[in-house]
């Protein structure tokens, strides 16, 4: 039998192959190149990515393909469809709602249909709603967190918030007052942390009350921050291949993901943007096994960690220990 697997980090738009590309187009009337090779192209990393922001470029596409209704709610349930073909036996699923007006749908439009998309989903998943680093969006961020408190479900919907983007050009302290919101309306919320950025913004991502951190490798510079992690048992969503192809840890033989897990530090392996990677998370946990130090015998505690860790349900949880034998 198939290994099985949780996803926690999955970025819609990063998800988007060029066969679901394709559908999405019929879809919503977008012309697309006829040659494959040149789709795929425009849908990967190319292999000279120097940086977050040059990674973040590739987004280009697949967020135009996700502007209407109908094509929104199809990219959920195709992407689910695709993670479910991949032994994925549960999923979180991000993606930002201010990204997806261009055609005049409002955020709330872009969340009910993400909804009915994940309304078909062959396995048990969950939606995410991204605020967004940058400059003059402050509105549109506030307006996220109204959307996802007027969702906010325990199960089988939206269930928890995020924060993504240039975390180098956009520090995380300046989110603070923003995500206070979130902690006042009691919804809770991972943040991107310590991917572009050092280890402080991992530290202020925790002390603003984030309850899992997105990637968190640069806490390894701070051998004080990393105990913390350990005895706050806050969830890291690490992303091996991303952080290699972004650049976040430039020497992958440093990759800081054993040394966490021997600090007790609540590792879960995760894919980030599995099209635009070229990944799946089957190969992370092959990558981290043959490259990066994780041995066989500790997957067990990492799909313990990445259940334990999920914005979902005692009772899912339960069905997924069962599932996996914990």
């Amino acid at each position: 039998m198939a290994n099985e697997y949780i996803e926690l980090h999955a970025h819609l738009d990063g998800a988007i192959t060029p066969a679901i590309a394709r559908k999405l187009a019929a879809i919503q009337g977008t012309d697309l190149p006829a040659s494959d090779a040149e789709l795929t192209r425009r849908l990967t990393v190319p292999a000279d990515c120097k940086s977050l922001n040059d990674f973040l470029e590739c987004f280009a596409l697949p967020g135009a393909l996700l502007q209407t209704p109908e094509s929104l709610e199809a990219s959920v349930r195709l992407v689910l469809e695709n993670m479910a073909n991949q032994h994925v036996a549960y999923a979180e699923l991000r993606f930002a709602p201010q990204l997806h007006n261009k055609a005049g749908m409002t955020q709330t439009d872009a969340v009910r249909a993400a909804l009915k998309g994940l309304e078909n989903s062959p396995i048990p998943a969950n939606l995410i709603l991204c605020c967004m680093r940058g400059c003059g969006n402050e509105t549109a961020n506030a307006e996220t967190i109204d959307v996802a408190a007027a969702h906010l479900t325990e199960d089988g919907g939206v269930v928890a918030l995020d924060l993504a983007g240039a975390e180098a050009l956009f520090p995380t302290e300046n989110y603070r007052e923003l995500f206070s919101r979130a902690c006042e309306l009691k919804i809770p919320f991972t943040l991107h942390a310590g991917e572009a950025a050092g280890p402080e913004s991992v530290r202020t991502a925790l002390d603003m009350g984030a309850r899992r951190i997105g990637h968190g490798v640069r806490a390894a510079d701070d051998p004080e921050l990393v105990e913390w992690l350990a005895r706050l048992e806050t969830p890291l969503e690490m992303c091996p291949t991303s952080n290699r192809q972004t650049h976040a840890i430039e020497d992958m033989a440093a990759y800081p993901l054993a040394r966490f897990i021997e600090t007790g530090v609540r590792v879960t392996l995760n894919t980030d943007d599995m099209a635009i990677e070229g990944t799946t998370l089957a190969e992370e946990f092959d990558y981290a096994v043959n490259d990066l130090g994780l041995r066989t015998e500790q997957i067990p505690q990492l799909n313990a960690n990445a259940i334990d860790a999920a914005f979902t349900s005692d009772a899912t949880k339960r069905a997924l220990r069962t599932r996996f034998g914990l």
